[in-house]
């Protein structure tokens, strides 16, 4: 994991904005680290400017809220369900 640096472009190709309390995206942060990928996380805990990047990039509030490259993978449900159906490698894939 890598953390932001301000910028709009990921690192690692994996972004995830997410929150210190929230059970979701700790599920989350497990799922990408059991397949080896790094991401960077934008805590957006008390930042209403990355909250509102949050916002305008995925058109949700809720977090966590997962962007592989410019693709908006969604929340957990959402990728722990391409996971599920075998998708996730294929997504990844798409941004390397």
């Amino acid at each position: 994991m890598t953390d932001s640096d301000n910028n709009n472009a990921p690192a690692a190709g994996i972004v995830m904005y997410e929150s210190n309390w929230c059970g979701f995206c700790r599920a989350a942060r497990r799922l990408l680290q059991s397949k080896g990928w790094e991401y960077e996380s934008r805590m957006v805990d008390g930042d209403a400017a990355l909250r509102s990047e949050m916002q305008e990039r995925s058109g949700r509030t809720s977090v966590p809220q997962i962007f592989f490259g410019d693709q908006h993978i969604g929340g957990f449900d959402d990728m722990a369900a391409l996971e599920s159906d075998g998708e996730l490698d294929d997504a990844y894939a798409s941004i390397k």
